[in-house]
C-alpha cells in the first residue's frame, strides 16, 4: 500500500497524540548527576569553561545532593579534587580523602541516594595520567594495584557503586577479586569499558585540574577511530565482573552505543561528557539555540541509540523538565 493509504502525518497531529506513540521515553530514575568535590569548610567554585557547574565542599555537596534527591534524581558519581597532588596519587586510596568524606557525608544525610565513584588517580596525580608513571610509560600492571586499593576505601566508606574510569587492562577483574575478598562481594562495578581519547574532556580537565603534563592518554583510552576494539573491551571487562558498562562520551559515539546495545544484556550507561554540555550551554548563552529543548533531544537521542542511563551534568534540568511535563 501507498499514499494516501499511509500518511504517516496522521500519528503526529498533536502533542497527545505523540506521546501516545512515542517509541523511546526519558526517565529521572534513570539519570546520574556528576558532582566534583573539594577540601573546604564552606562554599563553592564556579569551573569557568563549565558554566552553572561548581566544585563543592562538602557543605555544598550535600545541598546540591538534597536537591537532586528531591528532584527524583536517584544516583550521583563523585569526582574528587585533592588538596595536594603527588605522583601515585594517593590521596585517591587514602581511607579519609575527599571523595571517602564526602561519601559518608552524603550517606549520613541522603541515605536512599545512590553514591557512585570514580576509580582512577588522574584528579590525584602530579603529571595529570592515569596511571603510575616511569620513564615516561604509564604502567598498568602496577597501576592497577592502587585502584583496587581506591575501590576498597570507596566501598568501606559506604559507597554504592564502584566506576573504574582510567582504561588499565585488567582492573575490573583485580577490583573484582579486592571487593570480594574483603566482604563486598555485592558491590556492583560500572566499567568505563569504552572510553574514548577523546577532545571533548577538555572542560572537565579543566575543573579537576588533570590535564595531562606530558603527551596524551592515547596509549591506553580508545582510538576515536575504532568500532570493533570496543566490542572487544567490553567482552573483556564482562567476564572480569563487571555488572554495567559505560560508553564514554555519548553523542559523538552513538553507533558505539547501539552496537553494544546489540549485542549485550547487562545495563548500558552513557556519558554526556563535559564539552557536550559546554557546547550546548555555550551555544545557548550565544543565543543559537534553544537549550531546554537541545538538552532533551541530546538525552532523547541517547536513550534512543540504546543506553540505559545517562551520566548528565544537565540531570537537573532534565529531572525539571520531566516533572514540568516538557
Amino acid at each position: 500500500m501507498s499514499f494516501p493509504i499511509h500518511r504517516l502525518r496522521r500519528l503526529r497531529q498533536n502533542a497527545p497524540l505523540r506521546h501516545l506513540v512515542r517509541e523511546t521515553r526519558l526517565s529521572v530514575d534513570q539519570l546520574i548527576y556528576p558532582l566534583f568535590v573539594m577540601h573546604g569548610k564552606s562554599g563553592k567554585a564556579e569551573i569557568s569553561s563549565m558554566p552553572g557547574q561548581y566544585r563543592l565542599t562538602i557543605p555544598e555537596l550535600l545541598k546540591e545532593t538534597a536537591e537532586a534527591h528531591r528532584l527524583g534524581i536517584s544516583a550521583v558519581i563523585l569526582f574528587g579534587i585533592p588538596k595536594v597532588k603527588d605522583e601515585v596519587g594517593s590521596e585517591g586510596y587514602d581511607p579519609d580523602g575527599i571523595v571517602q568524606q564526602a561519601i559518608r557525608a552524603i550517606k549520613d544525610q541522603t541515605p536512599e541516594l545512590l553514591v557512585i565513584t570514580d576509580v582512577c588517580i588522574d584528579e590525584y596525580t602530579s603529571h595529570g595520567h592515569c596511571g603510575i608513571v616511569k620513564n615516561g610509560k604509564i604502567l598498568n600492571d602496577e597501576t592497577i594495584d592502587l585502584l583496587a586499593r581506591m575501590a576498597l576505601t570507596h566501598a568501606e566508606a559506604g559507597a554504592d557503586i564502584v566506576a573504574p574510569s582510567d582504561m588499565m587492562d585488567g582492573r575490573v577483574g583485580a577490583i573484582r577479586m579486592a571487593l570480594d575478598e574483603s566482604g563486598f562481594e555485592d558491590m556492583p562495578i560500572l566499567a568505563y569499558a569504552a572510553k574514548y581519547a577523546s577532545c571533548f574532556y577538555a572542560p572537565f580537565r579543566d575543573a579537576a585540574d588533570s590535564t595531562p603534563q606530558f603527551g596524551d592518554r592515547k596509549s591506553y583510552q580508545m582510538d576515536p577511530a575504532n568500532r570493533l576494539e570496543a566490542l572487544r573491551e567490553v567482552a573483556l571487562d564482562i567476564d572480569e565482573g563487571a555488572d554495567m558498562i559505560m560508553v564514554k562520551p555519548a553523542l559523538p559515539y552513538l553507533d558505539i552505543i547501539r552496537e553494544i546495545r546489540d549485542r549485550i544484556d547487562l545495563p548500558i550507561a552513557a556519558y554526556q561528557v563535559s564539552g557536550e554540555y559546554s557546547m550546548i550551554k555555550a551555544a545557548a548563552l550565544k543565543g543559537w539555540i534553544d537549550e531546554d529543548r537541545t538538552i532533551l533531544e541530546s538525552h532523547l537521542c541517547i536513550k534512543r541509540a540504546g543506553a540505559d542511563i545517562i551520566l548528565s551534568y544537565f540531570a537537573k534540568d532534565v529531572a525539571r523538565m520531566l516533572r514540568a511535563g516538557t
